[in-house]
């Protein structure tokens, strides 16, 4: 999700929130259903991430990569493995690379799934 439509759906929570605990403070209890609906959009916002992406591609707020991984392949440490799955949101095939020493885990799509 693009830092603008985030950016969007927290002001509108934020806005969600604040209008419906004042409308709740003015004796409309109605208005605790709006007041609750922006509160959830702003925790989504918040904990949302991109798909299989590296905390450190996260922190670069750079574009994703195809199928939303990595931007580009990961260097060493990291090791191509035989993984290989569609995306189901995106229909790209990604490639799994694996850190041996952390266990941790990066994503690059690949191959024709990479092209759509």
């Amino acid at each position: 999700m693009s830092n603008t439509i985030r950016v969007a759906i927290g002001v509108f929570g934020a806005l969600m929130l604040v209008g419906g605990l004042a409308a709740t403070m003015a004796g409309n209890i109605e208005g605790l259903w709006p007041a609750f609906l922006g509160g959830v959009a702003i925790v989504a916002v918040t904990m949302e991430r991109a798909r299989y992406r590296s905390e450190a591609a996260e922190r670069s707020s750079g574009d994703p990569g195809p199928g939303g991984g990595e931007p580009s392949v990961p260097t060493s440490p990291f090791q191509a493995t035989d993984e290989l799955f569609v995306d189901p949101t995106s229909g790209k095939r990604l490639r799994v690379y694996l850190n041996p020493a952390t266990g941790e885990r990066r994503y690059h799509a690949e191959g024709l799934g990479a092209d759509r």
